[in-house]
């Protein structure tokens, strides 16, 4: 799919950052039963190197979740965690453009309610302006991080099945600000994805129209750096939304060239490697065409 701006966004590629939220969905919801089980499992699926197996897995764990949360509407975790899971396969595994923008949606719709239920200040997030978005981050606090990082992740995810749609592009600087604001709060259990996410938001517009290319660039140097480049996805989408937004074919080629000659079986990213470097070799094939 390509966005109005000329920009490629792969939904492989989401599912990259995708697959730890899925796995995150199903440890919340199997948490208060056994949480040994849910923390094997999430470990289990990272491990994983056929992502069909994940695909045909995950509806029963979506179903299972809108069924608890008819009886358990404000829950913020269950919220969260549909969120979360509904993000993950509407970018994974929707089979054409309207079903990824319809899950999506459901998406975060179930992330403004955790928001909601839990950050006050917050339940106008969808609709806000700018102005009343920023304002409303400074009572965010550390409590709030989790639906803070699952109405992130949403509405990328949202983003992204909607790129056609320039209202939904006019609220990347809304995304730029909450996840700032997720770091502030969350400075010493961040992930290396929010980088990542950071570092792709700031290229889904060139810089004439409100991009942050060099930026950017700082932010997916730092998601490699806190793995120590085992995570294959951040290369991947180094190259494809920094690299390629530049011409720079030199770090394009590096970069995807790093990933396939990388050993993809690296535990707690396998199945973000295997799908890394499906991707990988796809940019590579069209490189010459692109440059």
């Amino acid at each position: 799919m390509s966005t109005s701006l000329g920009i490629s966004v792969r939904t492989s590629q989401l599912a990259m950052l995708a697959a730890c939220m899925l796995l995150s969905g199903c440890a919340s919801l199997m948490s208060s039963a056994a949480s040994g089980l849910a923390n094997d499992l999430s470990a289990a699926v990272l491990n994983q190197d056929d992502p069909e197996l994940v695909r045909d897995g995950a509806p029963a764990y979506m179903l299972l979740l809108d069924s608890i949360l008819e009886s358990n509407p404000e829950d913020p975790e269950l919220l969260t965690a549909a969120a979360k899971m509904y993000a993950s396969y509407g970018a994974i595994f929707a089979d054409n453009e309207e079903r990824a923008a319809r899950l999506t949606n459901r998406a975060l719709n179930y992330s403004q309610r955790a928001v909601c239920v839990s950050y006050s200040d917050g339940c106008d997030w969808n609709t806000a302006t700018f102005a009343d978005f920023e304002a409303s981050l400074a009572g965010l606090e550390e409590k709030h991080a989790d639906v803070t990082f699952g109405y992130s992740f949403a509405s990328i995810a949202y983003l992204i099945s909607h790129s056609r749609d320039w209202n939904a592009l006019a609220r990347l600087p809304q995304l730029e600000a909450l996840l700032l604001r997720y770091l502030e709060i969350s400075e010493l259990s961040v992930e290396s994805d929010v980088y990542t996410y950071l570092g792709v938001l700031l290229t889904l517009r060139p810089e004439q129209m409100g991009g942050k290319p060099a930026e950017a660039r700082t932010y997916f140097e730092r998601a490699i750096e806190l793995t120590g480049g085992q995570d294959l996805s951040a290369k991947v989408w180094y190259a494809d939304s920094y690299a390629r937004l530049l011409y720079n074919r030199e770090l394009h080629d590096k970069l995807l060239n790093e990933v396939l000659a990388a050993d993809p079986n690296v535990p707690g990213y396998t199945l973000l490697n295997v799908l890394a470097q499906r991707d990988a070799a796809e940019l590579l094939a069209s490189a010459d065409d692109y440059f």
